[in-house]
Order: C-alpha cells, then structure tokens, then sequence
C-alpha cells in the first residue's frame, strides 16, 4: 500500500520509512528539505503552515495530490521535544510545528477524492502530564501542563479525520529506545565514564518501548483494521528512574552509583528538566495489550540488552 509519511526524516520516522519498504510498501516522505535521489522511500516537497498550498508549480505546492489515493497517512511531524531549551519562542514553535503539520494535512484529506483509509496521529505519554507513580491508562485525562497542552491541541487537529471516513489511530508513545539516536544514547553516556546514576530522587517513572516494538506497533495499526483509536506505546512495565539507571549499568557492565541531584539539572536545562527528567509518568499500554499486540522487549533488562550491546 501507499504510506504518506509527515516527519520521516527524523530518528522514528526513518526507521519507520525503512520498516514499511521492506514490508513492501510505497513510502512517500513530506519534506521541508526534500532529497528526491533519497532511498528507500520517495521524498515531496512541503511547508506546512496550516493550509493547503496555493496552485503552481513549484515542488512544494504538489504534496496534497499524494494523499489522494493513498492507503494511509502517518503524521510524525514536529520540532524535537528535547532538543533546545524550552524559551518562549521555543515553546511557540513546539506546538505550532504540530499543529500546523496535522491541519494542513488534514485539510488535504479533506480535499482528496479518494481519501485514505487510515490516519495515524502521533502524540506522547507528555498528554498525562507529570504525575509520580499513579497508573495511566488511556482512560485518563490530559495534564495542565506544556506537554498535556500540546498533546491536547495536537490530537485534536486530527480528530476531524475520523468524520471524513479515515479509521484513526492515535499512538501516544513513550521514551523510544534505540542505540542510534533519540535519548538512550545522551542517557546511557555517562555510565560508560563510570559516572552514572540515577536521576533526582530516582523515584519517578519513565515510560519506555524499545524501537523495534514501537515500529512494530504502527506498522500493526496501519495494517490491521479493527485497531482505532487512542492508544499508548509503550512497553507494559514503566519502571523507575533509579531502576533504569541500574539496568542500564547492568548492560554496560558499569556502576550506577553517581546520583545527578535535581537542582543541577534545572540549572542545566530550564523548565525540560522538570517536566522531563525530574517528574515522570507511569503509563501503561491497556489498549494495545487487550488488542493481542505482543512485545518482543516487553522488559527493560530484555530491551536495553538489546539496544546496548
């Protein structure tokens, strides 16, 4: 089938690009920098801001006409959560680079003639908020704070989807593990210094799928067709902060003694700090496991054996 795909240049969406080839699918990637000879996966030119584009021809005025006939559309598109420090501005471009991403391509399943059959909407376990060791399932509110905001503002621009025939699914994933990219690799590098350890209190909750599951999910949502809705991806036991320390010095075979004291990190990073590292969530995949979907690192020891050695 044809795969729409907003945000395949980034850490998930090039390993998801990479999944659906060689599952056989045609991938088309929306690119604000497109690379046309880029493999595998054919990349369109495009800059979201909400609207369709007016007609021409320029390469960036084209990319509505791919959602027309195709199978399925996966919006991964965003400014990295973690990548700067959350000023103002930063945070303005956080939640417009997602709103914006969802309605324009909304907006152009809207104009399709042909429109998808499914819709993926990805979000994050940040819709919860902040919470300490209470149980999150999907059937718990959003949080009050950025992250609950902006998970809120970003499912919505992609709920009218669903009246337009499209089967949305919305995946809202945890931390995404994988020895390549995203945060493991920042996390695990002071433990191959010997200087690693928990983080704060080592009491909050870090909600965490490894990469090959995660990839696994969505390409089982966009094949199967009685998966819809909301849906948290992430592994089915959340653990601590301080036993995610210790396993990942048991994978390296390094202490984890070296704890990293909470006033440190603000001063280092701003409000990410305490919304990221020091808070946390205990979130739960309720939905996908009463759906039959199996983890193959359904444990932190088994995925981080994996995504370390």
């Amino acid at each position: 089938m044809k795969v729409v795909l907003a945000g395949g240049s980034g850490f998930l969406g090039r390993a998801l690009v990479a999944r659906l080839a060689a599952r056989g699918h045609e991938v088309v990637v929306l690119s604000r920098r497109p690379v046309p000879a880029q493999s595998p996966g054919r990349q369109v030119g495009w800059n979201p801001d909400g609207n369709l584009p007016a007609t021409g021809t320029s390469e960036y005025l084209t990319w509505p006409q791919e959602l027309d006939g195709a199978a399925a559309v996966v919006n991964l598109a965003g400014a990295g959560i973690a990548d700067k420090r959350w000023t103002p501005a930063r945070k303005r471009e956080l939640r417009s680079s997602r709103v914006l991403s969802t309605r324009s391509l909304v907006a152009a399943v809207r104009a399709s003639t042909q429109k998808p059959a499914v819709f993926y909407q990805g979000s994050a376990v940040g819709f919860y908020g902040t919470r300490h060791d209470e149980i999150l399932d999907e059937s718990f509110p959003p949080g009050d704070d950025l992250q609950g905001s902006m998970c809120v503002a970003w499912e919505a621009e992609a709920n009218p989807v669903a009246a337009l025939g499209c089967r949305l699914v919305v995946g809202r994933s945890g931390v995404v593990l994988a020895k390549d990219g995203g945060a493991l690799p920042k996390m695990a590098r002071p433990f191959k210094f010997f200087a690693g350890g928990r983080v704060a209190s080592g009491t909050q909750y870090l909600s965490w799928i490894h990469r090959d599951d995660w990839l696994t999910f969505v390409t089982w949502a966009l094949e199967t067709a009685s998966v819809s809705g909301t849906y948290n991806v992430t592994a089915p036991e959340p653990v601590t902060n301080d036993a995610f320390s210790k396993a990942i010095g048991r994978a390296l075979h390094r202490p984890s003694w070296l704890p990293v004291p909470g006033f440190a990190l603000r001063v280092l990073f701003g409000e990410i700090a305490t919304e990221m590292l020091i808070r946390g969530q205990r979130v739960v995949p309720k939905r996908a496991l009463e759906a039959g979907f199996s983890f193959a690192y359904p444990t932190v020891a088994a995925a981080l054996d994996k995504a370390l050695k």
